[in-house]
């Protein structure tokens, strides 16, 4: 159940974007060429999109990831990950890895509702689930998946104004995907598409 707003609520328009109903997203939407086989096999994956509020305007916290990672070395990211055997659904997974990934408490999260799922080019769906954070928390960085913690004003990254189409090489063919740069930190790839979304449904 999603909590009551108010006139003065500075997640209402968020909340309201809830309501609406958009299509699920892919790393492939802006790269219409690409021919995805039949019969893929998917994991399901969930990643945490937390609002905490400072002087009352909402900010979105992500994360950088670690330059040694595997997969997607240094790209900013949502804290979350695939879902494992021990975990409910997505939105549990993507509790758990907040929790494991920035130290923030399951029970200091109120959840607000779900995005459609993103289909990523390393074969997840991920499902976006929308997070308050009820309280301040000692963010503790896992420091084996993540280099640095920081928020943007939620306002930012859901203008579409902010927003760019880049592009560049990837496997010998030219792939375009979205931007929304906030001072040093450069958001592209699945991070920027989900913003992307919904800002789409916050600005309908």
């Amino acid at each position: 159940m999603r909590r009551p707003q108010t006139v003065s609520d500075p997640l209402a328009s968020l909340l309201a974007s809830l309501e609406r109903e958009t299509g699920a997203s892919s790393d492939f939407d802006l790269n219409p060429d690409v021919v995805l086989p039949e019969g893929r096999k998917l994991r399901p994956a969930g990643v945490l999109v937390p609002i905490e509020m400072r002087a009352n305007v909402p900010h979105v916290i992500l994360t950088k990831r670690a330059s040694h990672l595997k997969h997607h070395p240094g790209q900013i990211a949502f804290p979350g990950g695939k879902q494992d055997e021990s975990d409910v659904d997505v939105v549990a997974a993507a509790l758990r890895e907040a929790r494991e990934e920035i130290g923030l408490p399951e029970n200091n999260v109120e959840v607000l509702g779900t995005l459609p799922f993103h289909e990523t080019v390393t074969s997840f769906t991920v499902t976006p689930v929308l997070g308050r954070v009820r309280d301040a928390f000692d963010i503790i960085p896992e420091p084996g998946e993540v280099d640095e913690v920081f928020s943007v004003p939620l306002a930012h990254v859901t203008n579409p104004a902010q927003f760019s189409v880049q592009s560049r090489r990837w496997m010998g063919q030219k792939r375009s995907y979205f931007t929304v740069p906030f001072g040093p930190y450069y958001i592209w790839g699945a991070t920027a598409r989900i913003l992307r979304g919904l800002a789409e449904r916050m600005n309908p």
